[in-house]
């Protein structure tokens, strides 16, 4: 059974394209600049040569034809025809209260993702077409889509809810949602498959650090808390969005500097975060970079950066009553050696022990950093959101046949 994987934004489109037989990748792309007439389409057919075209793409549909053109291409191709998908997967980052788990794309399905376009402004009407656009060019072909909060609602009421008045979560439904659930879902698992030990029997704490970043205490598989809260801006310091801040500094700052709401959450967002205090970069590779040069701004965001994160694990610890495991994932938490050994190097209370050699591998399989002695395992797992699509497409297809 043949998946692809679709994980569309407004002005982008990635895709995956797997063989369910052995989960393995047949090609992988990216569309960029959709709407406008400088596209750029780039193909990664496994085993074959990358194929870029830049072409005008005003619209998903438009983009997916595209897609679908080349992967079945006589040169640059993987499958003879499009009859050869057999279902399509989509990331979707809000399913608010009502998806507790993937589920099958239908009328009701595509309504209530709709309904939360506010909670998702920037993510769910993308999602939203693309599907449209996977429906107008494989009609019949059955669609999944897979939420990122849909781990974290096993989180108890004590950890979701917001100190404020009750009626603002009876009438809109305002709690804390969290993100990434697919990644720290895929990571907490593979973390115990690679210790050899009962994922139920484990307190994790999984690190999801990239340009967007949250943290997730996993007690015996299931997400008890997380950083991120309604939207992805609460939680740790970021690539440009600014993290906890006191609720009090926004109606503040809106009326010294007569700012819309539109132009405060821009200003959080997009403005804030490493690129914020940096002045120069949301990269954490440059803010290395500079914090290793003695550069003043880079020192402060790299520091800042990783007092909240370290802040975070403690307090998740906390919560857990105890940690077995933790684990560094995504593109910061797998690259940056020296941002886990500052962290790690402040967490020594909790019996940590780095071996700092493991630490500066690079690899991409998931490995063990902890020394010997560790009372706590820390361990490098890189994440894999689009398998985790993948399987959950080709469950819920099984289960409907």
């Amino acid at each position: 059974m043949k998946v692809l994987v679709i994980n569309a934004g407004s002005s982008s489109l990635k895709y995956q394209l797997y063989d369910m037989t052995d989960e393995s990748v047949l090609a992988k792309g990216l569309v960029e600049r959709i709407g406008m007439d400088s596209s750029i389409l780039t193909h990664k057919p496994t085993g074959k040569q990358e194929v870029t075209e830049v072409s005008e793409i005003l619209e998903h549909t438009t983009a997916i034809r595209k897609v679908l053109a080349n992967l079945t291409d006589k040169e640059h191709g993987v499958i003879d025809s499009i009859s050869e998908i057999n279902a399509v997967g989509h990331r979707v980052v809000h399913g608010g209260e009502t998806f507790k788990a993937s589920a099958l794309v239908d009328g009701a399905a595509k309504s209530e993702i709709r309904r939360l376009f506010d909670l998702a402004p920037l993510h769910n009407p993308a999602a939203v077409m693309g599907i449209t656009a996977s429906e107008v060019n494989m009609p019949g072909v059955p669609q999944v889509v897979v939420f990122d909060t849909a781990f974290h609602q096993t989180m108890p009421e004590k950890a979701y809810m917001y100190a404020i008045p009750r009626v603002l979560y009876n009438k809109y439904k305002v709690r804390r949602y969290g993100a990434h659930g697919t990644s720290h879902d895929f990571v907490s698992k593979a973390a115990a498959e690679y210790l050899g030990r009962p994922l139920e029997d484990l307190k994790i704490i999984t690190c999801h650090i990239g340009n967007g970043a949250s943290v997730t205490a996993v007690k015996g598989g299931v997400s008890v808390d997380t950083s991120m809260g309604m939207t992805p801006l609460e939680g740790l310091m970021m690539g440009t969005r600014s993290g906890d801040i006191d609720p009090a500094v926004v109606p503040y700052v809106m009326n010294k500097e007569e700012l819309t709401p539109g132009e405060a959450s821009s200003m959080l967002n997009k403005h804030s975060g490493l690129l914020a205090i940096s002045g120069t970069s949301s990269d954490m590779r440059d803010i290395i970079d500079g914090y290793e040069k003695g550069e003043p701004n880079s020192t402060l965001a790299f520091e800042m950066y990783e007092y909240r994160l370290r802040k975070y694990i403690g307090s998740y610890a906390a919560a857990m009553d105890g940690v077995d495991v933790i684990v560094f994932t995504a593109g910061v938490g797998e690259n940056a050696s020296l941002l886990r050994e500052k962290v790690l190097s402040n967490l020594t209370f909790l019996g940590i022990e780095l071996d700092k050699e493991a630490n500066k591998v690079r690899s991409g399989d998931p490995r063990r950093i902890s020394a010997s002695g560790s009372k706590v395992e820390v361990l490098v797992v890189p994440t894999n959101e689009e398998l985790v699509i993948a399987r959950d497409t080709l469950r819920i297809v099984q289960e409907q046949a």
